[in-house]
């Protein structure tokens, strides 16, 4: 079996257009969402959400290996922040790879909804003046693989492609997924990751209807994960790509190394549309299996990147799941929530998440759960509501739940040669 190390980094995240700035950003603590001015929101109720407001897709119009002005006419927004991100992480490992079999290299891209802002644009068009008006590239454009067919287009990636599609999983799947991949020796390379953009009424109105979202008109007590009053996530949007390449080709070239994926857990709770499983035995399950791949046990796990989406039930019941992976270590074990800061950015959540991780095990850094002020007897772990804190960490896991009961878990470790 191969080891597999992380040596690129890209993201477009409500908190910055590139990975350094988002990254500075979560270390200051400060806030992504912002009210919502593209549309009325007196009907749904819900005024906050996390807008990419950074991303500025002219700068990639002369960036070899994106796309320029025409292009860009042709993609849907969460297939450039795809493209974008890709070509961060790239830049970010240091290489395109064209030395390689491309058949070595492959792009796994999560994508909970995809094209959704371009399907109610066309539709809209349908009722209007009739199907002959739509646009010839609205199918191409809209379905959700199109960003890893893209990319692969891109960069010239001929080797494993595709999809996965686990709601708010999507991208942790994804970045397991390409780990299994190299680890069992099929690719050397994988560009995986999520990607995702669904900020309209229609989208907010269904999550809204379902109490799903955050109704606040507090930025800063709006996405309040394990703190007792919290009251529904903020929708989000963003991209977060990783480069995940076999150890001795990365270390062949001098690659610089973030942290090595050692494990990963995928289950399944079997129980409800939307609702996690109360006990969090399945999620706790996934945790279970991604450490006992990675060879470690709980008491050696230093951090838990939470799904944490400050919702009533996610919340309270990943604290069981925890509860149920590490039994009495959990409450040594420190458990943060990047979604208190950024918001969910549903098929993307997971793998900007899992760069959170791998910036924090590089750093020994782990970021505050902001905006926590009430403690939940329900949510009892050591959430770090009171601060940023500086330790080394040798292991760390990040953890996703999505609607359908989809739980996925990867255990990232310091690199060590």
């Amino acid at each position: 079996m191969k080891r597999v190390v992380i040596t690129g980094l890209g993201s477009i995240t409500p908190l910055g257009a590139n990975t350094k700035d988002f990254w500075n950003n979560l270390k200051e603590n400060k806030i992504g969402f912002s009210f919502i001015d593209s549309f009325d929101t007196e009907r749904i109720g819900v005024k906050i959400a996390g807008v990419a407001r950074d991303f500025d897709e002219t700068i990639y119009y002369d960036k070899p290996n994106c796309f320029d002005k025409k292009e860009s006419k042709r993609m849907d927004r969460f297939t450039k922040f795809a493209v974008a991100a890709s070509r961060e992480s790239l830049d970010d490992a240091g290489s395109d790879f064209s030395d390689i079999d491309p058949y070595r290299a492959g792009v796994i891209i999560g994508c909970g909804i995809g094209g959704i802002n371009l399907t109610l644009d066309e539709h809209n068009k349908y009722l209007e003046k009739g199907p002959g008006r739509m646009s010839v590239f609205y199918v191409p454009m809209m379905i959700g693989n199109m960003a890893a067919g893209t990319v692969s287009m891109k960069t010239g990636f001929k080797g494993a492609n595709y999809s996965t599609v686990t709601a708010c999983a999507s991208s942790t799947h994804a970045v397991g997924e390409a780990f299994r991949k190299i680890k069992d020796g099929y690719l050397d390379v994988c560009l995986c990751g999520g990607t995702e953009s669904t900020i309209n009424e229609f989208t907010l109105g269904g999550f809204a209807n379902m109490k799903a979202l955050s109704k606040s008109d507090n930025l800063e007590r709006a996405s309040i994960p394990f703190d007792k009053e919290r009251n529904g996530f903020i929708l989000s949007e963003g991209c977060g790509m990783l480069v995940l390449e076999e150890l001795e080709h990365a270390k062949a070239r001098g690659a610089k190394i973030y942290a090595e994926i050692a494990g990963y857990g995928a289950t399944c709770d079997g129980y409800h549309m939307t609702s996690p499983a109360p006990d969090g035995a399945a999620a706790g399950m996934a945790m279970t299996l991604a450490m006992q791949e990675a060879g470690v046990t709980p008491a050696e796990v230093d951090y838990i990147n939470a799904h944490g989406t400050s919702t009533g039930l996610n919340d309270k019941y990943e604290t069981n799941a925890i509860k149920n992976a590490f039994g009495d270590d959990a409450k040594n074990v420190k458990v943060n929530s990047t979604k208190s800061m950024i918001g969910h950015l549903l098929g993307a959540a997971g793998a900007v998440e899992a760069i959170v991780t791998a910036k924090s095990i590089e750093e020994g850094f782990i970021h505050k759960t902001v905006g926590y002020k009430v403690p939940d007897e329900e949510c009892d772990l050591n959430v770090c509501g009171d601060g940023n804190v500086e330790q080394e960490i040798n292991a760390a896991l990040s953890n996703s739940l999505g609607f359908g009961g989809h739980n996925a878990t990867i255990c990232l470790k310091k690199y060590k040669d």
